[in-house]
């Protein structure tokens, strides 16, 4: 794809390990798990959470210039959905060659419709998704 997958969180990497080892959702995993045991990551992100200690649900795409893409963080309880992030991920890898267009929040993949931002778009996404 393109790209490095890290995890990072403050839980040890024991921790980590035994996640891993015993959650089947976990199987597959063969990206890196990163431990911030002091959880300075976690603040630099904005998603540690000084009075649990813990860190909440992060999402962070960043270019390989070092620029933010795109953040989504939850709250513990709530799960992320992998098809939504690779479609972000796709949308950002794409619009890093295609910087005039725009992917509206139903595209999903290269040759998908896209949109022109203009002045001439402002409440009017809708149409143009329909072609009038």
């Amino acid at each position: 794809m393109g790209c490095d997958i890290v995890t990072v969180s403050t839980d040890t990497k024991f921790v980590h390990k035994a996640w891993q080892e015993s959650e089947k959702e976990l199987a597959k995993v063969k990206y890196p798990m990163g431990a911030d045991r002091s959880g300075k990551v976690s603040r630099m992100f904005g998603v540690f959470d000084e009075d649990s200690g813990l860190d909440l649900r992060g999402t962070f795409i960043i270019n390989p210039q070092g620029v933010l893409m795109n953040a989504e963080v939850n709250f513990y309880n709530l799960g992320r959905n992998i098809d939504e992030m690779m479609r972000k991920f796709k949308a950002n890898m794409y619009l890093a060659k295609k910087t005039n267009e725009a992917c509206p929040s139903k595209w999903k993949d290269e040759g998908d419709q896209t949109l022109t931002p203009s002045a001439k778009m402002v409440g009017k996404v809708h149409e143009a998704l329909q072609g009038k």
